[in-house]
């Protein structure tokens, strides 16, 4: 009889609720149990997983991996997806391994790569992989300098902080002065250069930003799944222009994706995204993690994530290729259930008596999710 599986998600994106629905509905028609952890006791991860614990605030990275180690040895958890202090945790994948517990993460020196967004396109760029131009900026002068810069080739400038995800921190500047045209409708990305040029000046530290081009539409996202031998045995484009979405196949968003993760080592699930500079598509962002519409793929007929856990258990998928492109889609809210809001918000000093959440749903929250049928 073939054993169950534990695999266990950390504080992970909400939309994740879709990766765990696709583990459980894999074609191998093999039991699994998924585990979940998050800050947030309102997060639907957690009500989505078999069981669930709230994860203790305040904890440096070397205290989060032992926290980590602990969960799966009290869990018994054989796949571990770390999105939290990913970099920490798989510093230490032998001691995991030890326990019995695959990291389905790259290794240390992988995501130390990409974690800084300079050093992610200094990178590329030294394997052939098109980049977009761009500036580290730390003051005033550097800021102004690129803006010009970038201005006198008939570009509009964005920043974005040198290390983050989700897009959080992109902003593109604008000439506009600020005015109520600034405060009506939602808000805005754009924000007026003076305004940025003071905040800079008047900031207690240096900010530390990337100052590029506004790349243009399609979004290219790629997603990939990479084998410990360096081998890719997926790879997949979603497309994004404005509210509509859809798949690509084509060479050239997925060539520089696997000259990426074959190049350095990015093992099992990462997502490479691409805009386009002038006519050429260039290198956007790379993720180390899965990206949160991983489960979109499933209007291909693909389960990447079930691919993804087989290869970290050591079960070799094969090559991974959709048997049909899914038609264009768009992409809207729906419910999802809530655990029972009793359990109150740990400290650290807790951690030792996390307790299980409840499982009864109260509630519900709003999750985007494609319009499709999940494998």
């Amino acid at each position: 009889m073939v054993s169950r599986v534990r695999v266990w998600l950390n504080r992970t994106y909400a939309e994740n609720v879709f990766f765990m629905d696709q583990l459980r509905r894999n074609p191998s028609d093999r039991a699994v149990d998924i585990h979940a952890t998050h800050g947030d006791p309102d997060s639907p991860i957690l009500a989505a997983a078999d069981t669930a614990d709230l994860e203790p605030e305040g904890l440096s990275p070397a205290g989060y991996v032992e926290y980590a180690l602990a969960q799966c040895t009290r869990r018994g958890i054989d796949v571990f997806v770390p999105r939290l202090h990913q970099e920490a945790i798989v510093a230490h994948r032998a001691e995991f391994e030890a326990l019995g517990t695959a990291l389905l993460a790259p290794p240390v020196e992988a995501v130390a790569v990409f974690q800084d967004k300079a050093t992610a396109y200094q990178a590329a760029a030294s394997i052939g992989v098109p980049v977009p131009p761009w500036w580290r900026v730390r003051n005033e002068e550097q800021l102004l300098a690129a803006v010009e810069e970038l201005e006198a080739g008939g570009h509009r400038a964005c920043f974005k902080p040198a290390a983050g995800a989700g897009g959080v921190g992109f902003r593109v500047i604008t000439r506009t002065p600020f005015s109520l045209a600034h405060l009506s409708g939602f808000p805005s990305a754009y924000v007026p250069l003076d305004l940025v040029v003071q905040a800079v000046r008047e900031a207690v530290e240096p900010v530390d930003w990337l100052v590029m081009p506004r790349l243009e539409e399609p979004e290219v996202s790629v997603d990939c799944l990479t084998g410990p031998d360096n081998r890719i045995r997926m790879a997949v484009g979603r497309t994004k222009m404005g509210r509509r979405r859809g798949f690509t196949l084509h060479e050239q968003w997925l060539e520089p994706a696997r000259r990426l993760a074959e190049g350095f080592g990015l093992h099992h699930l990462s997502n490479i995204q691409f805009r386009m500079y002038r006519d050429e598509p260039v290198l956007l962002d790379v993720n180390t993690r899965p990206a949160g519409g991983l489960h979109q793929l499933s209007l291909c007929g693909v389960n990447a994530p079930w691919a993804a856990v087989r290869l970290a258990l050591g079960e070799d998928p094969g090559e991974v290729v959709p048997p049909f492109l899914g038609t264009d889609y768009t992409v809207v809210s729906g419910p999802r259930p809530l655990r029972a809001p009793s359990v109150p918000q740990q400290r650290a000093d807790e951690m030792e008596q996390t307790p299980v959440l409840p499982t009864a749903p109260v509630g519900t929250v709003e999750v985007d999710a494609a319009q499709a049928l999940p494998l």
